[in-house]
Parts: C-alpha cells; sequence; structure tokens
C-alpha cells in the first residue's frame, strides 16, 4: 500500500501541481522559465540515479548487473522514443533535437487543431508513459528493498514532474481547454507511475539481483531522457550556458537530498 501511495503521490500529484503552477499562475509559461525548471529536473533526475538507484544496486547486487540494467533502460527507452516520434511525425525520424517544449511532449497538433485533440491527447499520454514509468519501477523496486529509500526517489521524483506537469499543460491552455480541465489530464498523465510501482514492487520481491536489475534500468531510462531528451532541448531554447548551470544545481540537490537521507 505504501508504495501505491508513493507513486501517486509522485506520479499524479507531482504532475498535477506542476499542471495547476501553469493553468493558475502562469497561463503560458515563458520559454525561459521551462527551460530552467527542467534543466533543474533533468539535474535531479541525474542525482536521483548517480546518487542513490546505480550505488544502491551495486550494494544490493555487483557492478555488472547495474551496468547491464543502464544499458537496458537506456536502448528500451530510446526504441520507444523513436516509434512515439514516427507516429507522431508519419514519416522517416532523423536524430535532430526537439525545440520547443511541445515539441518534446508531442503536443504540437493540440495548439493547431482541436478536432485532433483526442489522437494528439493519446500520443502524448504515450510520450509521458514512457518518461513516467520507468519513475514507478524505481519507486516500487527501490521501495521494496528499504521503504525510506523509495520514500527519498519519490520526493525527488515528485520534485521532477513539477517542471514535466508544466510543460504539458502548457499546450493544453494555448489549446483552449479549461483549465481545469487541463489539470485533470495533467494529473492523469502521470497515472502510468502507478503501474511502474506494482511492475517494481512485483520484481524487487523475487531476489536482490532482481530489485538491482530493475532500479538500473530505471535508471538507464531515466538518463536517455535527461541527456536524450530535455538537457539538448534546454541548451537550444535558451542558446547560453544558463542550462548547464542550472541542471549542474539540481545535480546538487539530489546529492544533498541523498545525503540527508
Amino acid at each position: 500500500m505504501e508504495i501505491f501511495i508513493f507513486s501517486a503521490i509522485a506520479g499524479i500529484l507531482g504532475m498535477g501541481l506542476g499542471g495547476a503552477v501553469s493553468a493558475i499562475l502562469l497561463k503560458r509559461p515563458s520559454d525561459k522559465i521551462m527551460c530552467w525548471t527542467l534543466s533543474f529536473a533533468a539535474g535531479i533526475m541525474t542525482g536521483i540515479v548517480c546518487f542513490s538507484l546505480v550505488p544502491e544496486a551495486i550494494a544490493i547486487s555487483h557492478a555488472g548487473i547495474a551496468i547491464a540494467g543502464l544499458i537496458i533502460g537506456i536502448i528500451v527507452i530510446m526504441v520507444l522514443n523513436r516509434i512515439v516520434d514516427r507516429l507522431t511525425k508519419k514519416s522517416t525520424v532523423d536524430l535532430t533535437v526537439h525545440h520547443t517544449h511541445e515539441e518534446l511532449y508531442h503536443t504540437n497538433d493540440i495548439t493547431q487543431n482541436r478536432t485532433k485533440m483526442l489522437r494528439s491527447g493519446i500520443i502524448m499520454f504515450t510520450a509521458i508513459s514512457l518518461h513516467n514509468l520507468p519513475e514507478g519501477i524505481a519507486i516500487g523496486a527501490g521501495g521494496s528493498h528499504d521503504l525510506q529509500f523509495g520514500l527519498l526517489i519519490t520526493l525527488m521524483i515528485l520534485l521532477h514532474n513539477l517542471p514535466e506537469g508544466m510543460a504539458v499543460s502548457a499546450p493544453l491552455l494555448a489549446g483552449g481547454l479549461n483549465r481545469w480541465k487541463v489539470i485533470f489530464l495533467t494529473a492523469l498523465s502521470g497515472a502510468p507511475t502507478l503501474l511502474g510501482g506494482v511492475i517494481g514492487l512485483y520484481i524487487g520481491n523475487i531476489s536482490d539481483a532482481a530489485v538491482a536489475l530493475s532500479l538500473s534500468i530505471a535508471g538507464g531510462a531515466m538518463l536517455y531522457v535527461v541527456f536524450g531528451e530535455i538537457i539538448p532541448q534546454s541548451i537550444v531554447m535558451t542558446k547560453n550556458r544558463t542550462a548547464t548551470i542550472v541542471t549542474l544545481s539540481g545535480i546538487i540537490m539530489g546529492l544533498v537530498l541523498t545525503l540527508i537521507h
């Protein structure tokens, strides 16, 4: 039950709060605000992987399992992201960097044509699922091993999901949706975290090696999202070193939270 609650807090509450901030306070976040918040979130996510997930995986198993899991997580999310990109663009896809947060979360169609909202919503939900599912797996696997460790991961993912919720809600608001509907849909997009938590809990109860593997797979998936999507996009949006500084600040915050734990 605790894992289910943790997953709901990190996914649904985190995304929902981000959507609420965007819908009620900011209305339409500027590219600079989105860059800074996403960069900080990317830093926190990197801190989760480097200071929590991977060291814990090595401690309860060995380095070989952790390395293998990282590679698997990277490959899986890379392939799934490519599939979503192909579905969105309906043509051959190269490895160009997304230039806006709308492109990153596959929500451009929503702002252009409301009749396409259902199809775009499905694509958006799929894209967000790719980002949130491994986060839930990390919570479930970590919590099954150590409840306090699972709580730490929950807190860090909650902080990460706030700017993601802002990024998802912004194009929905621009598309004309009522702000309360936007908050609801944004919170709903965090639901896959619950599924990830159940999967992680199930895997974590198999053996220590399974816990280590699931933690490192989640870590690899997160690293791909950070370095393959969020950081390049943030740099393109600002065209200066601000994104790097903010990302490093997020990494330091991740370390501080780990040390407090």
